[in-house]
């Protein structure tokens, strides 16, 4: 892995997994999204990965005018590298997932290195009434979902996106998919750096356990060498502990209400902003550095905030 003697921080500020019944902290509306995506940044982070919502029902969507309501605000009043999904909402079709991106062609985006089954099917359980008639569904019919990353969907998104000089933060939830990155890498259709964004603790990927982090960095040293950074999200409560311990390793972490809608045991997150700042404060006290936007873009060879579509 390249050693950086800063710590990128991403910040998930909406993602397509809670619901608005869960938390009423989540960002639903394009005002929501930009004033919390501009105050995430303002508090320490450098990449903002933005999904968007229905603003009337707080489904996900990837329809390019959702985002077009908020991107422009964010690039007007923060500087942050601005990254959008291509994994969109849970039973997406391929087209529908890469439309934002190829429309924003922004200096980054998501991309899934391989398919599994994404279960979140648990949350319906724990809540009684919800707000909104899709909520219950979209979270059972996860009990025999299977998140679609096959190796055509993977390049026809590398290479429609890479077209636009997009590049990519390659999430992978199980150590296959950082062999999967490898086929790729070989191809020659993906090169250096690589910005490689574990995913821990979703049921059906790797557990959120320091000893797979320890794994997940070990394969990745084999196959790309200094070839690349390696970041981390954790799922729920695992949030804070996988980002601080792969950060005193030399890693980079991401935060934010997609990942866990909670800032401590039983306490719901009132914003992506207040868990910024929670990770740049435990980080400070670890006398670990906070890499600015430019230093990150610096780091992660991108083409610059002005060269994007909106």
């Amino acid at each position: 892995m390249r050693k950086a003697n800063k710590v990128i921080i991403s910040c998930a500020v909406t993602g397509s997994i809670h619901t608005p019944t869960m938390t009423p902290y989540l960002p639903i509306t394009a005002e929501q999204i930009a004033s919390d995506s501009i105050a995430a940044a303002k508090a320490g982070a450098a990449i903002l990965h933005l999904h968007a919502r229905n603003e009337e029902t707080g489904q996900p969507t990837q329809k390019p005018e959702a985002f077009a309501r908020f991107l422009p605000r964010i690039k007007a009043e923060c500087d942050a590298v601005i990254n959008i999904t291509t994994g969109g909402g849970l039973g997406m079709t391929i087209d529908e997932r890469l439309a934002a991106a190829k429309w924003a062609q922004p200096e980054v985006a998501s991309m899934n290195m391989g398919s599994l089954n994404f279960n979140i099917s648990a949350a319906a359980e724990k809540m009684h009434e919800f707000k909104f008639a899709w909520e219950r569904p979209y979270l059972e019919m996860t009990r025999d979902f299977i998140l679609s990353n096959t190796f055509a969907q993977i390049e026809r998104g590398l290479t429609e996106l890479s077209a636009n000089g997009t590049r990519f933060e390659f999430e992978c939830y199980d150590i296959g998919h950082l062999y999967n990155l490898a086929h790729f890498v070989d191809r020659g259709l993906v090169k250096g750096p690589l910005f490689i964004q574990g995913v821990f603790g979703i049921l059906g990927g790797i557990g959120a356990h320091v000893d797979h982090l320890v794994h997940m960095r070990a394969t990745a040293d084999r196959l790309f060498g200094d070839n690349y950074y390696m970041s981390v999200l954790a799922a729920g409560r695992n949030q804070m502990p996988i980002a601080m311990n792969n950060a005193t390793m030399g890693g980079h972490v991401r935060v934010g209400l997609e990942d866990s809608i909670f800032i401590a045991r039983g306490e719901l997150a009132k914003s992506n902003a207040e868990q910024v700042s929670k990770i740049v404060r435990i980080l400070k006290d670890l006398s670990i550095e906070i890499a600015t936007p430019e230093e990150a873009r610096a780091m992660l060879g991108l083409k610059g905030g002005n060269n994007v579509a909106f």
